[in-house]
């Protein structure tokens, strides 16, 4: 079996439905396991720090893991790099046999920072039967250290391991998000998935067809299908014969806008109805991006982390009422467009209320990033996930 520690809503899961396999997925959190649930992955509730590891010996091929971030993301306190000293001990003993994380929990400023380590309490046991043939584990970039700590032992167990970072958009997520990844295996060089896009779109060459331009939030969420990178005027039924974004009865605001014209594209003149962006905060340093480029690092689960739709009024400066700023409008994301953004299908069965949808979005990883990494482990060569 393929077994998917901190399995979260799924995006291991789904990338490997695609792919033809299915996992078994520790998971806690009520909701995240009724999103499974609804998606007919296999799954069992439980804490994968309290959880035995005698019952996946000796019937385990994959160990996926994708630790809870909190204790080490930007868009929180980040006391999981105090306590990084802390994680690297436990990561230590574990490896030799030894349970110190009683002890060492008790010293975290953050008790969520340990569970970084529990992917090796699960390698130790596997390991002294020779498995798992092989892993993929998934974080916050900061993290990347600790893979590296992972790699020099799993090394020593006789695996083959990469351990680096990894920009989603590099393989048609519509979000540049970054994270630490480690692969490894006992049976092939492991090496990091090839990229398929890039910033720039690449022409083709002696070596094949280069690498295509970015997937962009318009263009995954549908928002003017159209020759061009961006229409000008994308509503489903007029020029660009787009499907309309959103369900019946959705915000007027920005159908309005598609139907007036505001969506610019990128050398595109601006118009009197300004330009839509996404904004990953409320923080003041929140990272903005236009609706015609990926879309920034998804944050949710606080308050602070909301995404909004943001419209900048677009006149000339000159026409504003001196001392006052542009005129701005802002629409939260929905939790189907956010999990677009993530790779997931518009239709993936999020349960929960918004406040649980959007933190088990943000926490998942991208599904068609995760395909990816997981398709040489699983001999598939013709990898393509639907969006």
């Amino acid at each position: 079996m393929i077994l998917d520690l901190f399995a979260g809503p799924g995006g291991w899961s789904h990338a490997l439905s695609v792919l033809g396999a299915r996992d078994i997925g520790l998971e806690w959190d009520t909701w995240a396991c009724e999103t499974r649930a609804r998606a007919g992955q296999l799954t069992l509730r439980a804490d994968v720090a309290a959880y035995p590891t005698w019952p996946w010996v000796g019937r385990t091929r994959g160990l996926i893991a994708s630790p809870p971030c909190q204790a080490w993301s930007m868009a929180g306190k980040r006391l999981g790099l105090v306590d990084q000293p802390l994680v690297h001990q436990a990561v230590a003993d574990l490896a030799d046999g030894r349970d110190t994380r009683e002890r060492l929990l008790s010293a975290c400023r953050d008790e969520r920072s340990l569970l970084a380590a529990e992917p090796m309490r699960y390698l130790h046991a596997l390991n002294a039967v020779g498995e798992p043939e092989w892993v993929a584990i998934e974080e916050v970039p900061d993290v990347l250290p600790l893979w590296r700590q992972y790699a020099q032992i799993l090394r020593n167990w006789g695996f083959s391991v990469w351990a680096g970072i990894l920009n989603a958009a590099d393989f048609g997520v519509p979000q540049t998000r970054r994270r630490a990844i480690l692969i490894a295996s006992r049976v092939r060089t492991a090496r990091p998935p090839e990229p398929t896009h890039a910033k720039v779109a690449e022409p083709e060459s002696l070596f094949g067809a280069g690498r295509e331009q970015w997937v962009s939030m318009s263009q995954a969420l549908g928002w003017g299908a159209t020759d061009r990178p961006v229409p000008t005027v994308c509503a489903g039924g007029g020029p660009s014969g787009g499907p309309e974004p959103f369900p019946s009865g959705s915000r007027k605001a920005l159908s309005d806008a598609r139907d007036s014209g505001s969506w610019i594209g990128p050398g595109s003149p601006v118009g009197p109805h300004g330009q839509w962006s996404l904004r990953s905060n409320s923080q003041t340093n929140a990272t903005v991006r236009r609706i015609y480029e990926p879309a920034g690092t998804l944050f949710f689960g606080h308050r602070a982390n909301e995404c909004v739709w943001v419209k900048e009024d677009a006149l000339p400066f000159a026409e504003h009422t001196p001392g006052e700023p542009p005129v701005q409008e802002s629409i939260r994301i929905t939790a189907q467009e956010a999990g677009v953004l993530q790779s997931f299908p518009a239709d993936y069965p999020w349960q929960g209320n918004k406040g649980q949808q959007f933190s088990q979005i943000g926490n998942a990883v991208p599904p068609r990033l995760a395909g990816h990494i997981l398709r040489p482990h699983l001999s598939r060569d013709d990898f393509e996930l639907a969006a």
